[in-house]
C-alpha cells in the first residue's frame, strides 16, 4: 500500500476552458508553473518540463475529461528514486462550471513519503485555487505568494520561505 490524497474544487467555467488551462503551457505558466513555465502542451506519451526543471511524464490525456501524469515523488535524498502518479478529472456541472479532482498517489509509507505527500497536497490545493482565480478572473494568485519564488527559487515542501 502507498500514501495518496485527493483534492477537488469547482471552477466556474466550461470544461473545455478549464481543461485547456491545464494542457496549454502558456495558460498553465500563467498561474501554476510561473517560475520557469511549462515547456510544452500535455500530450500522451511525452515528457514536459515544469518550472524549467521538473520532468513530468504524460501518460494519458482524454480531452476535456482526464489527464494522468507521473513525476519524481522521492526527492533527491531518497534512494532508490521512485515516481508518483497524478490523475486529474474534469466533470461538467449542470450550472456550466467544472468540478476538478486531482489525486496523487504512490509515496512510500515512511517519514519522507508522508512529508512529501503533505507538501504536494498543499501544492495541488493551491494550484486549484490559483486556477480558479486565473480562469474565472484573469488573476495570478501565485505571483508573490512564495518569498522563495520572488528570489527566483522554487518552494519545496521543506522550505516555503
Amino acid at each position: 500500500m502507498s500514501i495518496g490524497f485527493m483534492v477537488s474544487g469547482r471552477i466556474g467555467k466550461p470544461v473545455a476552458e478549464v481543461f485547456d488551462a491545464v494542457v496549454n503551457p502558456a495558460k498553465l505558466s500563467g498561474y501554476f508553473t510561473t517560475l520557469g513555465g511549462a515547456s510544452a502542451p500535455l500530450v500522451a506519451g511525452t515528457t514536459v518540463t515544469w518550472w524549467g526543471q521538473v520532468p513530468v511524464e504524460v501518460d494519458e490525456v482524454e480531452a476535456e475529461k482526464r489527464i494522468v501524469l507521473r513525476w519524481d515523488g522521492s526527492g533527491p535524498e531518497v534512494k532508490p528514486p521512485y515516481q508518483t502518479r497524478i490523475e486529474m478529472n474534469f466533470e461538467p456541472l449542470d450550472d456550466g462550471g467544472t468540478f476538478v479532482t486531482i489525486a496523487e498517489s504512490g509515496w512510500r509509507e515512511d517519514d519522507a513519503g508522508r512529508k512529501a505527500s503533505y507538501g504536494n497536497c498543499e501544492g495541488w490545493s493551491q494550484m486549484l485555487s490559483c486556477m480558479k482565480a486565473y480562469v474565472e478572473y484573469g488573476i495570478n494568485l501565485r505571483e508573490g505568494f512564495y518569498p522563495s519564488e520572488m528570489r527566483g527559487e522554487l518552494p519545496t515542501s521543506s522550505e516555503r520561505k
